[in-house]
């Protein structure tokens, strides 16, 4: 499915790679995954996957290789700044059998913006494979890039934030996926057999269950998700009967 951004199929996906060891680590949390998923979403493409990966150049051009050629669109975040661990782009050169180079774009972006600081560890912000092209940031002006269906992020959320907002408008999406969502004081184990036939019934749409613990009682959401209206309404409407018929409370949670 590596498809140029022109010619994405009609439901395309998304997979996101979260590159670094400090995420794996617990000491940095990631913050990017929900703002990717709303803003594809937005658009019509579907996060469809997402990894998390150590700054290990091997695993990093086999997941990028096998995530690339499984949908439509890749973004990764993490790894293109300035120290040592940062080998994102080294990575994705080796990925895409393209020389590493100085991009002369990146470094006059970082001249503009470092002047008689720039020295050679944050030149190295401007390396990236032959051909690809650059994402812009606003936030620290050292880009991010793209080539084939594959975006490059920086990982701190204000950056990443802002440079996938100035791509966001050329992805070719297909229907935008919408939700509606309902919570029952009734708990799974109660609805579960039911839930999947009424799956098995309404297979435009993406039925979940999300059980929580509530003013000191357990419960459950049910989401119903899907890219037609009526089809996601009729659901909605079978799952509330399904849960009145064995006496639950049904609360329609806001869009």
């Amino acid at each position: 499915m590596t498809k140029d951004k022109n010619d994405a199929p009609q439901n395309p996906t998304a997979c996101l790679i979260i590159i670094g060891n400090e995420v794996l680590s617990g000491r940095t949390q990631d913050a990017n995954l929900a703002y990717l998923a709303q803003g594809l979403n937005d658009v019509g493409v579907r996060l469809a996957e997402a990894r998390v990966i150590p700054d290990v150049e091997a695993i990093i051009v086999k997941t990028l290789n096998q995530c690339r050629k499984a949908h439509t669109y890749v973004f990764t975040t993490g790894g293109i700044g300035a120290t040592h661990d940062d080998i994102t782009a080294e990575a994705v050169a080796k990925a895409f059998g393209r020389p590493l180079l100085c991009d002369a774009r990146a470094v006059k972006a970082l001249e503009e913006h470092y002047g008689d600081r720039l020295n050679d560890a944050r030149l190295k912000m401007a390396e990236m494979p032959e051909g690809a092209e650059l994402i812009d940031n606003p936030v620290s002006h050292a880009p991010g890039f793209h080539i084939g269906n594959v975006y490059v992020f920086a990982g701190v959320p204000k950056i990443m934030q802002a440079m996938f907002d100035g791509v966001k408008h050329t992805l070719k999406g297909g229907a935008v996926w919408r939700a509606r969502s309902l919570s029952t004081d009734l708990t799974e184990g109660v609805i579960a057999g039911e839930m999947a036939l009424l799956q098995d019934d309404h297979k435009d749409v993406e039925i979940g269950s999300y059980p929580h613990f509530k003013d000191g009682r357990l419960g459950v959401a049910l989401v119903v998700r899907g890219a037609d209206a009526g089809a996601i309404d009729e659901t909605v409407a079978a799952l509330e009967a399904m849960v009145r018929a064995h006496d639950g409370a049904v609360f329609e949670d806001p869009p």
